[in-house]
């Protein structure tokens, strides 16, 4: 990895926004799960919620572009699952919901703790999501159509939270926590090692605060075995 790369790596890395993210309520078609994870890339959203569909979860990387590299996917069998997670981190939760409380996605705060939440394609958001969000949202509609495809709305809306978390400086700060930088540091530097670690179910080798290898000779060693 060159100095150049490093740098620039750590800069996006240090700039992720570790109390925004995103939950999918029973997303189903793999083509917008891999687009919603490209959404929360280009916003720096770390880490989204997935609950699984009814029927099998299938996951597709074609229209994420690798961003699934920056973005960990946490699968829940149960909305309260995802629920539960976001209420542990103090965050507030945005139900994009046309419901007679809904308000336009721009008047509500993202600059605290939140979660956006976005519903199955055709069917919505569940009955339950609507009953635990702290506030239903819409981005409004000036023609014949009533809703825009799932990962088009969540774009909208993030874009919309990336533009008041930068106007309050919020990009500027590093919360990432620092092991959390330091892992994708490593699988960025040690691609194979950490695949083949994948692959076979093992722990990552020790490695320092901006992903160097404490002992490079051991991790050579481990993959000249694999071959």
């Amino acid at each position: 990895m060159t100095p150049e790369r490093e740098q620039r790596l750590l800069e996006i890395l240090r700039r992720r926004q570790p109390d925004l993210t995103l939950i999918t309520d029973k997303v189903h078609k793999p083509r917008n799960i891999a687009a919603l994870v490209r959404n929360c890339d280009a916003v720096g959203i770390p880490r989204m919620h997935v609950v699984k569909p009814d029927h099998e979860y299938r996951r597709y990387r074609g229209t994420s572009r690798g961003s699934d590299r920056w973005v960990d996917s946490v699968l829940h069998d149960t909305l309260e699952s995802a629920i539960s997670a976001v209420r542990a981190q103090g965050m507030k939760i945005y139900a994009a919901h046309l419901s007679d409380s809904a308000v336009d996605f721009r008047d509500v705060d993202y600059t605290q703790p939140c979660a956006v939440l976005m519903g199955a394609e055709k069917a919505g958001i569940s009955e339950e999501a609507a009953r635990e969000a702290d506030a239903h949202i819409t981005v409004p509609m000036m023609g014949m159509v009533e809703s825009l495809n799932v990962s088009t709305a969540a774009g909208i809306i993030l874009i919309e939270a990336q533009r008041q978390r930068q106007l309050a400086g919020l990009y500027a700060l590093d919360r990432m926590p620092v092991r959390e930088t330091a892992r994708h540091m490593f699988e960025s530097r040690y691609p194979k090692i950490a695949a083949y670690c994948l692959t076979a179910g093992l722990p990552y080798p020790e490695y320092d605060d901006i992903g160097e290898l404490l002992d490079p000779a051991a991790c050579q060693q481990l993959l000249a075995r694999r071959a």
